[in-house]
């Protein structure tokens, strides 16, 4: 990884404790092969996975007065999706700087979409015991809540299954069908593979840390084939 102090400028906040936010950015397969490390970022993620819903639904409901309790769940849960956040997190260079064992590095760890999203939360949760809610907020409000206006304006907010769901019924006339053909990891860190299918043909392949995951990136995959398709 870069030093800290690097990784610090990239992401525009200075920690008084740097501990924390090496913390956040070690993963739980660093601390199983470095025994002299006893901590990784589960707790921390946990807890910035609660600061990121308060200050999404803080802006949101200031932001959008005249939208409906619905809309403004449906526009959270797209902006801080698994995708949306492992794409921040890429984009401040998280993926460089985790701390990985040799096997997660491997095995392509560093472009994991939930690993980056877990260690994203992490840095929010960090930031918040570092420096407060105020410095959390204004962390997330630049790498994150930019990405708000293009998900209303293009209804991003509507999930790819439900998408999926009524272009197969318009186009095919059909329901699609998931089916996991992969589930491997232990019970703390689940990987499932989904493939969805329409007709029986498989139009595409998902990952994720749960079924619902999995199936969510796999429809995702299918529309992009469904769109080519038409082409």
């Amino acid at each position: 990884m870069n030093s800290i102090q690097d990784f610090e400028k990239r992401i525009g906040v200075e920690f008084k404790n740097k501990d924390l936010l090496l913390l956040a950015l070690t993963h739980r397969s660093y601390v199983n092969e470095h025994k002299d490390v006893d901590a990784h970022n589960e707790r921390l993620e946990f807890l910035g996975d609660a600061v990121l819903e308060l200050i999404t639904s803080d802006y949101l409901f200031n932001t959008y007065p005249e939208r409906t309790e619905g809309d403004l769940t449906s526009f959270r849960a797209a902006l801080v999706r698994t995708e949306s956040l492992a794409d921040t997190a890429q984009e401040i260079e998280i993926g460089e700087n985790i701390r990985l064992s040799k096997g997660e590095e491997d095995t392509g760890g560093r472009a994991k979409s939930y690993l980056l999203a877990n260690a994203f939360e992490a840095i929010i949760g960090a930031i918040y015991l570092d420096s407060g809610y105020e410095v959390a907020r204004d962390f997330v409000h630049t790498h994150l809540l930019k990405k708000i206006e293009h998900i209303v304006e293009n209804r991003l907010d509507i999930d790819s299954k439900t998408k999926i769901q009524e272009v197969t019924q318009s186009k095919y006339k059909v329901t699609p069908v998931y089916e996991v053909i992969e589930e491997e990891g232990p019970d703390h860190d689940k990987r499932f593979t989904v493939v969805v299918k329409i007709n029986g043909k498989e139009i595409g392949k998902g990952f994720g840390t749960s079924k619902q995951k999995a199936e969510e990136d796999a429809a995702k995959s299918g529309i992009e084939y469904i769109e080519n398709d038409n082409n």
